[in-house]
């Protein structure tokens, strides 16, 4: 939480597993999983396109569950908008597994059209989801 809210992407994708399993089940583009270092290396990489956010992580409630490898994080990321001075809060809540201190699998949960709208992005997500094929399950 505290490398995102910083700005440490260089630092982040060693926090994981090399081989790994991280996905984001309310991406409304249904994303697929970053398996790999690497992936989640590109995945942190900021864009010039990208707003300067100011941010830190708040209201953080660590959940303990029977498996020792299992953590889940609630918190949010509070902040300002640089360019804007636009207010924020985006809730999120993690679901870890670590094991030998490496994050192995995390699912991340995000309101991701609140963060596109704090990016100055939720025309184009829109227009993506609008744009993006229908399954069915």
């Amino acid at each position: 939480m505290d490398g995102v809210a910083e700005g440490r992407w260089d630092e982040l994708p060693s926090l994981y597993a090399e081989q790994t399993h991280v996905v984001h089940p309310f991406d409304p583009l249904r994303a697929p999983a970053l398996r790999t270092r690497d992936e989640l290396r590109e995945h942190f990489r900021p864009t010039d396109a990208s707003p300067r956010l100011h941010r830190r992580a708040a209201n953080i409630t660590i959940h303990e569950t029977t498996d020792p490898e299992v953590i889940i994080a609630e918190f949010e990321y509070q902040g300002t908008v640089a360019d804007t001075g636009e207010r924020f809060a985006l809730p999120g809540i993690f679901v870890l597994r670590v094991r030998n201190g490496e994050i192995v699998s995390s699912h991340d949960y995000f309101d991701h059209l609140s963060a596109a709208r704090i990016r100055g992005q939720l025309d184009g997500l829109v227009a993506a989801v609008n744009a993006a094929p229908t399954t069915s399950t």
